[in-house]
Parts: C-alpha cells; sequence; structure tokens
C-alpha cells in the first residue's frame, strides 16, 4: 500500500478518485487518519447524491460514523490501480538485482507485504519520449511516485 503521504500528494497534483468496491481509504481527521478503511457494499457503501459524494457507513462495526463526505478523506490506491492509471506509459516494474520483471504473474509479494530479499522495486515509464525510473522498498509506492511525476509533468505541459 501506499503511504498516506504519496496520496496526499497524488490527490493535490489532481488524481481523482471515484470510489469502488474494495478501495482503501483513511479519513483525513484526528485520531482518524491511521485507520485503513475499505469500501464494501456490506460496510461502506457509496452514495451519490446532487450535493456530492458520501460515503456511508453500515452496521456494528464503525458504529461512529454514519457517513463522511469524500474531500475528507484520502484514497490509498492499489498497486494495481497505479499501474492502471500509468496506462501507455508503463513500460515495466523490475526488483533491483533480479534477472527477470516482477509481473502480474509473478506479484511483488502484494501491496502490503515486502519480500526477505533487500533492494528495491524499480518502475519504468515513458515521460517526454525518455525512460524515467522510480525506485521503492514497495512496488505500490514507486507506481506512485511514476503516477506522480506523471500527472506533474502533464499539468506543467498544461499550465
Amino acid at each position: 500500500m501506499i503511504s498516506a503521504d504519496l496520496a496526499r500528494a497524488l490527490a493535490l497534483a489532481g488524481l481523482r478518485w471515484h470510489p469502488v468496491p474494495g478501495d482503501r481509504f483513511t479519513i483525513e481527521a484526528e485520531d482518524l487518519d491511521q485507520v485503513v478503511y475499505t469500501v464494501s457494499e456490506l460496510i461502506v457503501e457509496v452514495h451519490e447524491y446532487p450535493t456530492g459524494t458520501i460515503l456511508g457507513f453500515n452496521g456494528t462495526t464503525e458504529w461512529a460514523l454514519d457517513s463522511v463526505d469524500m474531500d475528507q478523506t484520502l484514497w490509498l490506491p492499489s498497486e494495481e490501480q497505479l499501474r492502471t492509471l500509468l496506462g501507455a506509459t508503463f513500460r515495466s516494474l523490475v526488483r533491483d538485482g533480479a534477472d527477470v520483471p516482477a509481473t502480474a504473474a509473478e506479484p511483488s509479494q502484494g501491496d502490503d507485504e515486502r519480500s526477505e530479499d533487500p533492494g528495491s522495486f524499480v518502475v519504468t515509464i515513458t515521460l517526454h519520449g525518455e525512460p524515467v525510473e522510480f525506485r521503492a522498498e514497495v512496488a505500490a509506492e514507486a507506481y506512485g511516485q511514476a503516477l506522480h511525476s506523471l500527472i506533474t509533468a502533464s499539468t506543467a505541459v498544461d499550465a
């Protein structure tokens, strides 16, 4: 899973969240920002209203919360979502020091686990026609860094 700091930087750079079941998020409020919630039709439902999107909490597990506005949340996109958002700019994910790419067939130990093998993951994207590498201990973090660079580069061009 990516860090809250990187998730916040992605949101500030312009990444927008359209919640779907399975998405993870935190609530940007004291005493709640360390808890990771998962959108689920059984516990956290997305309600679309003309006034905005609300995340509704159901059941007894989150008894103190009825709902929270989207602008009070911080999306923690998964490794797969980040890779998808990179689109055609994505070139590869490799384990630093490994001879073979870390592919979907050979997952990078999931979003939350680190292998015992020290090193880092390297994500390569094409940016302005050139390959650019992003390195992190967790694959999702390297994907997030690459996406942040892509978003900020595109907004700099649009400005």
